[in-house]
Order: C-alpha cells, then sequence, then structure tokens
C-alpha cells in the first residue's frame, strides 16, 4: 500500500515502507538544460521561453503529485518518458555514466528506506509542460511504486 503523506515548508513525501522526501529544488546549476539540451530546445522555442522568464518565475512554483502519466493537472507532459519501456530505453540501456547516478540513489533508498530528493521540475505553458530536469528521480519514485512530486513552474504571460 502506497501512502502519501503531505510534508511542510515545501517538502512533500511519497512512500510506503520506502520513502523519497521531496524538497524544493534549486534552479542554478540547470543551465544546461536550458541552453544546451537538444531535444528541449523545441519547447523552448514554440513557447517563447527565455531563462530570465524561468529564472523569474522558479520560486512561484508549487509541488504537484506527478503519478506516472504523460500528463499533469491535465496537461500534456513532453519527454516525461513514463512508460516501461520509455525507462527501459533512456534509463536502463543508457551509458554508464548516466545511470551510476539513479543506481546510487537507488541503493540509497534501500539501504536507508528513506531519500530526501530535490523535487523534480516540470515547466508549464499555456496548457502544455515540459520535464525539465529529474528524470532519474521520477524513475526511481514510479519504479518503486510511489507517487514523486514535482516543482511545477507556470510561466504562462
Amino acid at each position: 500500500m502506497i501512502k502519501v503523506v503531505h510534508g511542510y515548508k515545501g517538502m512533500m513525501r511519497s512512500g510506503a515502507k520506502l520513502s523519497i522526501v521531496w524538497v524544493k529544488p534549486e534552479l542554478a546549476g540547470e543551465e544546461w538544460e536550458f541552453f544546451h539540451h537538444p531535444a528541449k530546445q523545441e519547447f523552448y522555442r514554440r513557447t517563447e521561453i527565455e531563462w530570465e522568464d524561468l529564472a523569474s518565475a522558479f520560486d512561484g512554483g508549487k509541488m504537484e503529485p506527478y503519478p506516472r502519466s504523460d500528463r499533469i493537472c491535465g496537461m500534456p507532459v513532453a519527454l516525461s518518458y513514463h512508460t516501461y519501456d520509455d525507462y527501459s530505453r533512456w534509463l536502463a540501456r543508457a551509458k554508464r555514466g548516466y545511470r551510476r547516478n539513479y543506481t546510487k540513489m537507488e541503493e540509497g533508498l534501500q539501504r536507508e528506506g528513506e531519500l530526501t530528493l530535490p523535487a523534480p521540475i516540470l515547466l508549464c505553458r499555456e496548457g502544455e509542460a515540459l520535464l525539465f530536469a529529474g528524470y532519474r528521480r521520477l524513475c526511481l519514485a514510479w519504479n518503486y511504486g510511489m507517487i514523486p512530486y514535482v516543482w511545477l513552474v507556470t510561466l504562462d504571460s
């Protein structure tokens, strides 16, 4: 049985026997995702999101539960890679360096029983969303039957 326990001060917990405490992520250090991630550039261009828009809206984000799906709050989520086949393609078979972070989190969760992680980041604008950062953290929760929380940043004009 999975239970979701609401936290405090921007923290949310997903869990059962094993649990993850989700905290507000930092935008610092995510510039590569914005400026260089090839699969995300089309979304930024099409929705006319600039880094300055994201930086000014970031602290106004909110924690939202994100059950395994290609939608959040009724909006489609680009690059959510939510199916097991997606996980198998994008993470399980990924290069060793990319998988290593996931494996360390998984081992820590199993060893400690609880992890505190920055929430994955989703950007939304005009009725659609994009998984901006945190795919491995999403997979960890989803693969353990948890409902993760994400930091949902709304960039509507």
